[in-house]
């Protein structure tokens, strides 16, 4: 198993380092599991898939761990090695127990103003009033603060988006007071850009105080809420697709869906009942 030389590989595809990590991952487990030649036949692919859908695992999680063993197979040459994917029925309804609400963002915004984690407020509200992915908050940087708008480069595609106003005035005022003149606006201590890592816990450490169930607080998770308000006024799919850096209108989809509870009242207004 040549992981070192498939990270190569995938980076000069410029893949996200996310991804990347998480397909080093996932393949690793695929052998360590499966006890798999290397490269795997496609009877040891497709097994390992089975197994884990028989072990519980949802069609979307099955499906997304495969990926990076199929794309190991392209890697080595044998893509008739690959397995096909699992088959999945569009829900119709979110999980409303793992969706942040416009409410909840709001009281972990209190509990990071209450704490006095400034850079802590700052970069949810950057994440959630631009839809940006974590991994793309480098990209804020004091230039496009002052331009107010900022070039966003991930997964081999670049995009432009825009910085409202009252966001600009507020990270302006931050970089001043933190002599950012160039570049990120947000920094660890280390002087590094922050990463998804340190953003997951900035955003972990908020949830008590802020009486938000932790498994509904993840950085992803504010790009979902801006999804949803946006479609919410502009009921624009393929303008919302193109904010979001998505390829496909089909993965916007998933980001506006309704929760359950939302569903099941709209099933109440129809009146089909005598």
């Amino acid at each position: 198993m040549t992981l070192n030389a498939y990270r190569v590989w995938l980076q000069q595809r410029e893949r996200s380092a996310g991804t990347i990590e998480k397909y080093l991952r996932d393949t690793a487990r695929f052998f360590r599991e499966s006890g798999a030649a290397d490269p795997p036949t496609r009877a040891a692919v497709t097994a390992w898939r089975d197994a884990l859908a028989a072990r519980g695992y949802r069609a979307a999680t099955v499906n997304a761990m495969l990926a990076a063993v199929n794309s190991y197979q392209e890697f080595c040459g044998t893509p008739q090695g690959k397995a096909r994917p699992l088959k999945r029925q569009r829900r119709v309804f979110c999980d409303a127990g793992r969706e942040l609400s416009r409410a909840e963002y709001f009281r972990l915004l209190d509990a990071a103003r209450r704490t006095g984690r400034k850079q802590t407020l700052l970069v949810l509200q950057t994440l959630c009033a631009t839809g940006i992915r974590v991994s793309e908050l480098p990209f804020i940087t004091a230039e496009a603060v002052r331009r107010g708008r900022a070039a966003i480069r991930c997964k081999g595609k670049c995009r432009e988006i825009l910085l409202p106003a009252e966001l600009c005035k507020r990270l302006g005022r931050w970089c001043s007071r933190r002599r950012i003149h160039t570049g990120p606006v947000f920094l660890a201590r280390t002087g590094r850009p922050l990463d998804r890592i340190t953003v997951w816990k900035m955003m972990k450490a908020l949830c008590e105080r802020a009486g938000v169930a932790r498994e509904k607080v993840f950085p992803h998770n504010l790009r979902h809420l801006f999804a949803r308000t946006f479609y919410g006024l502009e009921k624009n799919l393929a303008k919302l697709a193109d904010l979001l850096g998505h390829s496909s209108i089909e993965t916007t989809r998933i980001y506006i869906m309704e929760s359950g509870a939302e569903h099941r009242r709209m099933l109440e207004r129809m009146h089909l009942l005598l």
